[in-house]
């Protein structure tokens, strides 16, 4: 059994019998405590540069976030149903060698989403010291990048015990400061301006919607399972989806709420976000505040890096690498480093390769959910967990249809969406002709996530039924 204090030995085994432990409340502490970043102010932000009113946006951001949550909470049934990580029961689906196509995305997407946690925290540590008048150039940001990388990696070689502790103590932290930084900026709310903002078409909610299912829910469901693995199998599954979803959706729902409020009321600061969110947002606030300001953005931030470099670790391990789990948390530390420094020191501002790296990933991601969240619909037994490892066991090598479905599903919604954050993804788009085009009023819908996404859920409904009971009356 291992504690806080010992490195975990757990990787990509099944989780022995023994060691499951906990229930499905367990499950609100990592989920909230990775969740309640100050970034969900950011949100409100982001969501009103789609056009739309606030009314229209609390809507978007409230069903975006709850259902791409939802998603998390189902797939976290995988994880009691096999005890094992997320990219490890995606074999199932995809065959145990077809199941590198989802694990590489699932390594990408993680490394990629600890590499902006780590470069906001940075960001804010230096925009609030500078504040204070304690420095905030280069060298602070150098600090606070080893600082906060350092505790995120330390989470991720320690593992499974020391990342849910370090959830729970987030989770109280945050949750009591965030409530402190409403009350101290409430007062510069306009409501005025907020219920001026004109409503926005069709194609600027779908938009929205869209964003907020990447930035939330689809952002954690290549690893939903890594935390639900260690509870017993008898553990109630309606439970844990809801306290997955619950858990996960409480605070980014307050705070975008919070947040579009605050844009809504002050274009100027509205603009600010977008390159620094959480420097902008400290501006608002008394001297004496910035310090506990700066202690909860770092809480939150470092709280879903933690998260993800546990997760990205085993996403290394399941493409082959020959290595301990915390061997490969330190390696994606590093490129946890280099990315932070690009951010940090080299872009130009913060939400266009955030917005860029959302969008391109969220695509093929969306088809792998769709995949997975269908195949765990027609299951009706546990997983056999020797054939988890064995390709010439129930599951098979390659899986084609679930493999075949994500990269069409990738050509099409790739198709549907249009990045301009970056010069080399401006060749996304190219099936916009009959919707206007690339400068059409659907550009920005990002229909190609949702689109993607259907095409694996229904496609794999359709297609890998009858694969499906064959496997489970072996």
């Amino acid at each position: 059994m291992s504690s806080p204090t010992s490195v975990e030995t757990n990787a990509l085994n099944t989780i022995d019998e023994s060691e499951r432990k906990g229930s499905p409340r367990n499950l609100f502490w990592p989920w909230f405590g990775a969740n309640v970043s100050v970034l969900g102010l950011g949100y409100g932000s982001y969501l009103l540069g789609f056009a739309v009113s606030f009314w229209q946006a609390v809507v978007v951001g409230v069903v975006g976030i709850v259902v791409s949550f939802l998603f998390c909470g189902f797939i976290s049934l995988a994880g009691k149903r096999g005890s094992a990580p997320t990219m490890v029961l995606s074999r199932a689906a995809f065959g145990v060698r077809g199941n590198t196509l989802p694990s590489l995305l699932s390594w990408i997407l993680t490394v990629g989403w600890e590499t902006v946690l780590v470069a906001l925290a940075t960001l804010a540590t230096s925009t609030v010291l500078g504040a204070l008048g304690w420095g905030g150039g280069t060298v602070t940001k150098v600090v606070a990048l080893v600082v906060v990388a350092g505790i995120v990696v330390v989470a991720g070689i320690f593992g499974f015990d020391l990342v849910m502790r370090l959830q729970v103590v987030i989770t109280v932290l945050t949750a009591v400061l965030t409530v402190v930084y409403v009350v101290l900026v409430a007062d510069h709310v306009d409501w005025a301006a907020v219920a001026a903002l004109p409503a926005g078409g069709t194609p600027q909610v779908i938009g929205g919607l869209v964003f907020m299912m990447t930035g939330f829910g689809l952002g954690w469901v290549n690893m939903a399972a890594d935390y639900s693995r260690y509870l017993p199998r008898s553990a109630s599954g309606p439970r844990i989806v809801a306290w997955t979803t619950f858990g996960a959706s409480l605070a980014p729902v307050a705070l975008l709420v919070f947040g579009l409020l605050l844009a809504g009321s002050d274009p100027t600061l509205d603009e600010a976000i977008g390159a620094d969110p959480i420097g902008a947002l400290s501006t608002l606030l008394p001297t004496w505040f910035l310090i506990p300001f700066a202690v909860v953005a770092l809480a939150g931030l470092i709280g879903g890096a933690a998260l993800d470099i546990y997760s990205s670790g085993l996403a290394l391990l399941s493409l082959g690498l020959p290595a301990p789990r915390w061997v490969a948390a330190a390696i994606d530390g590093a490129l946890m480093v280099v990315g932070a420094v690009y951010v940090v020191f080299v872009a130009d501002s913060f939400i266009g390769p955030f917005q860029g790296f959302l969008i391109t990933l969220g695509v093929p991601v969306a088809a792998w959910c769709g995949v997975l969240l269908a195949d765990i619909l027609l299951r009706r037994r546990d997983y056999t967990d020797a054939d988890l490892y064995d390709a010439a066991g129930r599951y098979g090598a390659v899986r084609w249809p679930a493999v075949v479905l994500v990269l069409a599903g990738t050509a099409v919604g790739w198709g549907l969406v249009t990045n301009t954050y970056a010069p080399w993804l401006q060749w996304q788009g190219y099936l916009l002709g009959p919707l206007g085009g690339v400068d059409g009023d659907w550009a920005w819908a990002n229909l190609g996530v949702l689109v993607a996404l259907v095409i694996g859920f229904a496609g794999t409904l359709l297609l890998s039924a009858r694969a499906v009971r064959r496997q489970e009356a072996r």
